[in-house]
């Protein structure tokens, strides 16, 4: 499969798409995947499913720039035979079983600026973390590269950040049969 043009080869063997519109979804999606695997269309194609009667699909903006919701990301997965679980925030993050999570996606605010100015609004942004040859990254679609964050101890200090922060929302992608026996939980 080839390589979307907003993809970043570096470091080498992990894969990394940049921004582009209002798509972080999707890159978060194919991030999270480590591959192109959906695209603008495909994410318009899942909100035409989700809402197959409304003339203003509420799981996208309506400038038709992406911007897309929560929805569309679980159904996506769902149609991989994956399966996107809502992390309790009131967990401890020492709970998170890391080695049965293939990725999280995190939902954060995002300043809004036009320019140099910077604007009273707040946006949704989405953020994938995957771990790559034993390296957990950040591979948010606004960096230049991936952000190395290290062992499981950097990445759950990454999302204790991201936590403290307050608006932020964290999903565990697993495989199905992870998400049924609840494997992604230490509760002892």
């Amino acid at each position: 499969m080839s390589q979307a043009p907003e993809a970043q080869p570096s470091p080498p063997s992990v894969y990394h798409e940049r921004q582009r519109l209002e798509l972080c979804a999707v890159h978060a999606l194919n991030n999270v995947l480590q591959q192109q695997l959906f695209s603008q269309e495909a994410a318009d194609e899942i909100c035409k499913r989700l809402a197959p009667d409304s003339r203003l699909n509420p799981h996208r903006s309506l400038l038709g720039t992406g911007n897309y919701d929560v929805n569309v990301i679980m159904a996506a997965l769902q149609g991989l035979g994956l399966a996107a679980v809502w992390w309790d925030r009131r967990r401890p993050l020492s709970q998170l079983a890391l080695p049965q999570v293939l990725g999280l996606i995190l939902n954060l605010p995002s300043p809004v600026s036009l320019g140099l100015l910077s604007l009273p609004l707040r946006r949704r942004h989405w953020v994938a973390l995957r771990q790559v040859d034993g390296i957990y990254y950040n591979l948010d679609s606004k960096l230049r590269a991936p952000e190395a964050l290290g062992d499981e101890d950097g990445v759950r200090a990454f999302l204790a950040a991201a936590l403290a922060q307050g608006l932020c929302e964290v999903l565990l992608v697993v495989t199905k049969e992870v998400e049924e026996a609840g494997c992604w939980l230490h509760t002892s």
